[in-house]
């Protein structure tokens, strides 16, 4: 079920997740007349996380706040399985299986194969899907009655980040690089760009993106979410470029490009994405223009609450502007820096793409 709530200011997702790991075994689920199980205590919500673990103070952790937020609310007791690599996600999923889970979240791009193998095997157990979709061998695009993709389009969101970028680059040149060429992550990337292409087009600029081709699809990469060094390296290449306020979409990588403006003493700024990096890592506060924010808690709690009550079903969730499931983060200390009139103006921004007065398009955007 889609949230209605429609959000419209700039107040922020800030989301502060306290995450419990919990291992006690429930008894058998109550099987209903069409599959899965019965609301109530014997109902079993669970979670897969990606190689970062659900102590990443970010994407992981998020989502399983939502889990943890709705079991606490239904009296359910959630179990989890944290993946330390990637040859774990299939045999983690199955451990859930075994475990007697009626609903498994499962975090991530990189577990898609993993949850599409373990639904069609288990097809009397629900599967949400976090920012991906399912598809074949092929990457042709498929369904599964059991699986619900949970998808954010961040590019709205994105959108006001490279405008506020744009506003707030003193070089006239940014950047954006990413972690792997995941279309969770090269969504960030093309409504960045749009965005500094939108603030070129209102203020008469010529503000330069460095790290992503949106027409070609094609840009700057550090091959892994968890590579803290080659993350360095790539953000010092744009820092010796002119560039000086970056985007980096790769998880908790942000920091190593924190690290370089810092160590390099500029008057850099860093966009956070997923949560606001303002509150997850306050060491590097100084640095952080604003984040773009997947609320990823609320979402996750949406969905389980759903289907604990028996409400489960393989429509898309799409977080949007509209729906308050995206947005950015306020700019904190960054906002004395910029002109008194930008923030109006991404205000202003954020109610247009709601109303539909400005379009955000990305060939990885979900369908809605």
């Amino acid at each position: 079920m889609r949230r209605s709530t429609t959000a419209r200011s700039l107040a922020g997702l800030a989301i502060a997740a306290t995450v419990i790991a919990i291992s006690a075994c429930a008894s058998a689920p109550e099987e209903t007349e069409g599959g899965g199980a019965a609301a109530g205590g014997d109902y079993i919500p669970c979670a897969v996380s990606d190689l970062t673990g659900f102590k990443d103070k970010s994407f992981n952790e998020l989502t399983f706040a939502g889990l943890t937020e709705a079991a606490d609310e239904l009296g359910l007791e959630p179990k989890s399985a944290e993946s330390n690599s990637e040859d774990q996600y299939a045999g983690n999923i199955d451990g859930m299986v075994d475990q007697g889970c009626n609903l498994i979240v499962t975090v991530g791009f990189a577990l898609a194969t993993a949850t599409r193998d373990a639904a069609a095997n288990n097809p009397d157990v629900d599967f949400a899907l976090i920012d991906s979709t399912l598809t074949d061998d092929d990457f042709n695009p498929i369904e599964a009655d059991n699986v619900k993709p949970v998808l954010f389009d961040t590019a709205q969101a994105a959108f006001l980040a490279g405008y506020a970028a744009a506003g707030a680059s003193k070089t006239g040149v940014v950047g954006t690089y990413g972690g792997m060429p995941f279309p969770s992550v090269t969504i960030f990337m093309d409504g960045f760009v749009d965005g500094v292409a939108h603030y070129n087009s209102v203020h008469d600029t010529e503000v330069r993106v460095i790290g992503w081709d949106k027409a070609k699809q094609d840009g700057l990469f550090v091959g892994s979410f968890d590579d803290q060094g080659q993350a360095k390296v790539l953000s010092e290449g744009l820092l010796d470029q002119g560039v000086d306020v970056l985007m980096p979409v790769a998880g908790t990588l942000f920091k190593a490009s924190a690290e370089a403006v810092k160590e390099r003493g500029l008057d850099g700024a860093i966009i956070g994405v997923n949560d606001d990096a303002y509150v997850s890592a306050p060491e590097y506060k100084a640095f952080y223009l604003t984040s773009v924010l997947k609320n990823l808690t609320s979402a996750t709690k949406e969905v389980t609450m759903a289907a604990a009550n028996g409400e489960f079903d393989n429509e898309p969730y799409v977080g949007t502007l509209e729906n308050d499931g995206v947005g950015i983060a306020p700019l904190h200390d960054w906002e004395s820096k910029v002109a008194p009139e930008l923030v109006e103006e991404l205000e202003a921004l954020t109610a247009d793409i709601v109303a539909g007065e400005i379009t955000v398009d990305s060939p990885s955007a979900p369908q809605q």
